[in-house]
């Protein structure tokens, strides 16, 4: 059963998530300089989302 629209939040998103997809990762990793191409996919590094 679905939900009427009017249930949801206005806005979309309302909480911030703090976990973050694979690609989420590897991008932040190679914005903070700790990801060079050719590093291995599985086994990263834990991350927080930015602010």
């Amino acid at each position: 059963m679905s939900r009427h629209p009017s249930f949801k939040p206005p806005g979309g998103l309302a909480v911030k998530r703090n976990v973050l997809k694979r690609f989420e990762r590897v991008e932040l990793l190679r914005k903070r300089g700790q990801w060079k191409e050719g590093d291995r996919v599985v086994s990263l590094v834990k991350t927080k989302p930015e602010e």
